[in-house]
């Protein structure tokens, strides 16, 4: 650890806050990127533990290690809050921020830092507050989402608010990946334009609206199973938000399969098909009947299989026709 804080000094000027990040996935990495490269690089990084990932359970860093690596910032991954403010402790950061940490920090350390702790949050809030935002927004048909910067407190997303952008929610169709990569970016060059301020005082934190706020909830496996009874823009929308997991599946009735939709499109039709029955349309696409309207298949993937277009599938699994999906 002593070996760690004396790297730390070295990095840093007396003129400069010493900024501690935290983060995990995909979207913390821009943040950190955008930080790293400019006057604020940040003096260390808090991530989760290396997880066994895949069927082999190969040990895998988080995303954020590997770009703190790039950027030669020292790293920690404690696997307890207690832990944590064992080693933020020693590090007396000025300056905390978050982005999809996933530890709630105590009130002691909220405090401690001289300008507080502030967390990027891919949502308006007080709107989806919690760990699904972005899966929310796709799956209500929002028009328009946005980040928001806030002032940590001792609950989840409540803090008051610094900043926040929206940007509109338009035609293509976004999946969860490509949306948190763009509020990612989002969230980086806002960050960027407002933490001069905010160190220099200038801004006065806003309270949020508890009367407006909403919750997301941890998704499940469970979440992606595909109910044929919704409508087809319904499950579309489910099938963009979970991606890559839990994914949005179904189960071919006949075989007992597992089937897995990728990708789909509306098909603004009611026919006279059962619901959840496969069958083909005039350009030889495959479709399923739904409670409203019926979904095209674009591209679905077996259990223990690869994902294929449905042509391709089509050509291997012509039976399929005519089944019905549960």
């Amino acid at each position: 650890m002593s070996y760690i804080i004396n790297r730390i000094n070295n990095l840093i000027g007396d003129s400069n806050p010493k900024i501690v990040f935290l983060g995990t996935p995909q979207f913390a990495v821009p943040i950190l990127e955008k930080l790293a490269q400019s006057e604020f690089k940040p003096v260390a990084v808090f991530c989760a533990p290396d997880k066994p990932v895949g069927r082999q359970q190969i040990l895998t860093p988080p995303p954020i290690k590997l770009a703190a690596q790039k950027y030669d910032i020292p790293i920690f991954q404690p696997n307890r809050t207690s832990d944590f403010g064992l080693q933020t402790s020693y590090l007396k950061p000025d300056l905390i921020i978050s982005a999809a940490y996933g530890l709630i920090l105590p009130k002691d350390i909220l405090n401690s830092p001289k300008y507080g702790c502030l967390n990027i949050h891919p949502s308006l809030l007080p709107k989806y507050r919690g760990p699904s935002p972005i899966q929310a927004a796709i799956l209500n048909g929002d028009s328009e989402t946005g980040v928001t910067i806030f002032k940590m407190d001792e609950n989840v997303d409540t803090g008051p608010i610094i900043a926040s952008q929206k940007i509109q929610l338009s035609p293509p169709r976004l999946t969860t990946p490509e949306l948190s990569k763009i509020l990612a970016e989002l969230g980086a060059q806002l960050l960027y334009k407002i933490l001069p301020d905010w160190l220099a005082g200038k801004i006065t934190p806003k309270s949020q609206d508890e009367f407006q706020a909403s919750w997301t909830e941890i998704i499940k496996k469970e979440d992606g199973l595909i109910n044929w009874r919704k409508s087809a823009q319904e499950i579309e929308r489910q099938i963009r938000a979970y991606q890559p997991w839990p994914g949005a599946f179904t189960k071919l009735k006949m075989k007992n399969e597992k089937l897995k939709i990728i990708e789909a499109d509306i098909l603004e039709k009611n026919t006279s098909k059962k619901i959840g029955e496969l069958f083909l349309i005039d350009n030889s696409e495959l479709a399923v009947q739904t409670g409203e309207d019926a979904l095209i298949i674009k591209k679905l993937q077996l259990a223990g299989g690869k994902p294929l277009t449905t042509e391709d599938f089509l050509r291997g699994h012509p039976d399929i026709v005519g089944q019905i999906l549960n």
